[in-house]
């Protein structure tokens, strides 16, 4: 993906480039309601590009009456028209159609997100052509969940199942990963037969909006999906109280995701929460170390740390922890800086301001508590892009696991790095924090891997590898890192009910005063 100034990727994607521009030459993105892009009323939030500091676009304040009209809308799609009357193989195909124009304009999508987030073309390239996976994959799923026929106990009865969508689904999504994390809970919520409102976050709604054009041209019906941008305290608790939305799935922080859980368990909606974590990454000493620096790296140094799976809990095992360090120091001290479009750039930036203050906060704090520093710590600053947000890998040492840096997420490029004695000190340490989404195991022994696996306290464990991910495998976390699950046939079954049918065989009913 080469580096492309907006107006110039605009001219590539004449078809899609519906956007219109303001005074100051800045891109002005409407919301998406009810198969429209609907300027709102209120006021508008500025864009801006983490790589040059600069704004390139705004975006629509969304209020609570944008939000009603977006649910209302989804509501009517779901009770009636065209939507409602298509069967599981017309919403399939439907589905596949986005699935092959995701495709095509991949590239464009891409060009996008970096804009909004600032990630390295590599990573996005890849993340924009795999998306398209999602709605293949539901898509083909869409006709294939089956109910069953249930051996009663009960004489003189047929039972039998069936799986019905919930109504008017609610997503809401953060800034780090949005086209993928958003397209995570469309698909399967599509496929069910639910209609979706989606709220992006205020720092990376621009791609989304883009991703709606797609589903114009692929014919979803209107209100199917929509979209209402803006604040998280206006448009996020809006949506989530609205008394017509049915399902809740929030990808973002625990104390986002447990304002939500609490609003939601008010009404007795369902909910997908996503919190993120702080996941263990644990290396033996019979591990192929130059494979375990790479995961290493992986964890927590990928993506610039912005991942809610960051391995930034780093657990050596006494015997190689010195030589381990040594050269993952190395390794953070010499990686490439540079603008993500280009192909040699290794770290792209932070993507939002605020996001970079609170990565020097928690060095701060790290440092406070007695954690070693031995990398980074600080702003990086790239000629090539003298504005951006860029921040050193970061690497801390001497960390005990009680410390505010091992406990709590930064959602940057900063590890913890904790020496073990044994595998029940690993597994102790692993498990002693309230995160549980994921783990990474680097050892030689496939006894000690398969203990690993099914001790460590999370919802997906790495063997010899890290950050490895597929639509058809669920994913999710236990404990403060999330309820239910997406991806996979789990992930569909979040957005339907399962209903029981009782249909009578008898001629005569037996006595109505006593239960059958």
């Amino acid at each position: 993906m080469q580096r492309i100034e907006t107006h110039a990727f605009i001219q590539e994607f004449p078809k899609l480039a519906a956007q219109p521009v303001d005074a100051a030459g800045q891109l002005v993105y409407t919301q998406f309601i009810d198969g429209e892009f609907t300027p709102a009323a209120g006021e508008r939030l500025p864009t801006v590009d983490p790589v040059s500091g600069e704004q390139w676009a705004t975006i629509a304040r969304g209020t609570r009456d944008d939000v009603d009209a977006a649910v209302r809308a989804a509501q009517r799609a779901f009770e009636g028209g065209e939507w409602a009357a298509m069967n599981p193989s017309q919403r399939g195909a439907v589905l596949r159609r986005i699935g092959d124009l995701v495709t095509e304009h991949a590239e464009w999508l891409a060009h996008v997100e970096q804009r909004d987030n600032g990630k390295l073309s590599a990573e996005l390239s890849m993340q924009m052509r795999y998306m398209a996976n999602y709605y293949y994959y539901y898509g083909g799923l869409a006709d294939k969940i089956e109910g069953t026929v249930v051996p009663t106990d009960k004489a003189g009865v047929f039972n039998y199942t069936v799986y019905e969508p919930l109504g008017v689904v609610a997503c809401i999504t953060p800034w780090n990963s949005p086209l993928p994390l958003a397209s995570m809970k469309i698909a399967p919520g599509l496929a069910a037969g639910n209609t979706v409102v989606l709220k992006p976050s205020e720092f990376t709604s621009a791609s989304l909006l883009e991703l709606m054009k797609l589903f114009q041209l692929a014919g979803v019906p209107k209100g199917v999906v929509n979209v209402v941008t803006g604040l998280g305290a206006e448009v996020g608790e809006a949506l989530v109280g609205h008394p017509l939305v049915a399902r809740i799935a929030f990808t973002g922080g625990p104390e986002a995701g447990q304002r939500i859980n609490e609003q939601a368990a008010r009404h007795m909606k369902r909910v997908t929460l996503e919190l993120g974590g702080k996941s263990p990454n644990i290396v033996f000493e019979d591990a192929d170390l130059d494979n375990a620096l790479k995961g290493a790296v992986a964890g927590i140094f990928a993506a610039s740390g912005q991942t809610c799976v960051a391995g930034s809990r780093l657990l050596l095992q006494e015997s190689i922890h010195d030589e381990f360090l040594a050269r993952l120091v190395e390794i953070a001290k010499n990686v490439r800086f540079g603008h993500p479009a280009d192909p040699d750039t290794q770290v792209a930036p932070i993507s939002t301001e605020p996001q970079l203050r609170k990565v020097e906060s928690y060095v701060a704090i790290a440092k406070e508590d007695g954690a070693r520093l031995v990398a980074g710590g600080q702003r990086a600053e790239v000629p090539d892009c003298p504005k951006g947000l860029f921040f050193q890998p970061t690497i801390f040492a001497d960390v005990n696991n009680r410390m505010r840096i091992a406990q709590e997420e930064v959602f940057g490029p900063i590890l913890s790095v904790i020496k073990f004695k044994d595998e029940a000190e690993a597994i102790a340490i692993a498990n002693d924090i309230e995160f549980g989404l994921a783990a990474g195991v680097w050892t030689e022994s496939m006894p000690r891997a398969l203990r690993m696996a099914g001790k460590v306290r999370a919802g997906t464990v790495w063997i010899n590898n890290y950050r490895s991910t597929s639509v058809t495998s669920p994913f999710g976390g236990f404990k403060m890192s999330g309820v239910g699950r997406e991806c996979g046939i789990a992930g569909m079954r979040e957005y339907m009910e399962i209903k029981s049918v009782w249909l009578s065989m008898e001629t005569n009913i037996p006595n109505p005063f006593v239960r059958r």
